[in-house]
């Protein structure tokens, strides 16, 4: 076994723990997908996961994908943001943050938490707590630009 064996073999040990440690059982196209996703930082839609899992190897199905990545955000292995309501995109990065959509180009780029302030007028319903807040701003190109 060659070195990138080695490492590969590694990945995947990693990967297959990860997902069990979500309560997710490892396929082997589950552990592919999870691959794609979590190879680095990143904003990605089904479609880009798609045709980057299937680059190399067997492929997977358009279905699998779409399918696996909604287990994954249910799970909480990676977020599932919604720019608009034709558009989702899956984050590799569950820590909390908000993010800029950049309309023209589809891309999605990280705001640091810290960096957006809000103050609620009111409280939550009785019985009821935020559990989370998620800012997605809205951004495109000027003129001048």
């Amino acid at each position: 076994m060659n070195r990138t064996d080695s490492q590969n073999s590694e990945h995947r040990k990693q990967i297959v723990q990860l997902l069990r440690r979500h309560g997710i059982s490892p396929t082997v196209q589950r552990i592919k997908i999870a691959s794609t996703m979590l190879a680095q930082p990143q904003h990605l839609s089904a479609d880009q996961v798609l045709k980057l899992t299937n680059q190399t190897g067997r492929p997977v199905s358009k279905a699998t994908v779409y399918n696996s990545l909604g287990l994954f955000a249910r799970k909480g292995l990676i977020r599932e943001l919604f720019v608009d309501q034709e558009r989702a995109f899956y984050d590799s990065s569950t820590h909390p943050h908000h993010h800029y959509y950049d309309r023209d180009t589809q891309e999605i780029r990280d705001i640091d938490e810290g960096a957006i302030k809000l103050e609620l007028g009111t409280p939550p319903p009785d019985g009821c707590e935020i559990s989370g807040v998620e800012v997605v701003i809205h951004i495109r190109r000027t003129s001048a630009s």
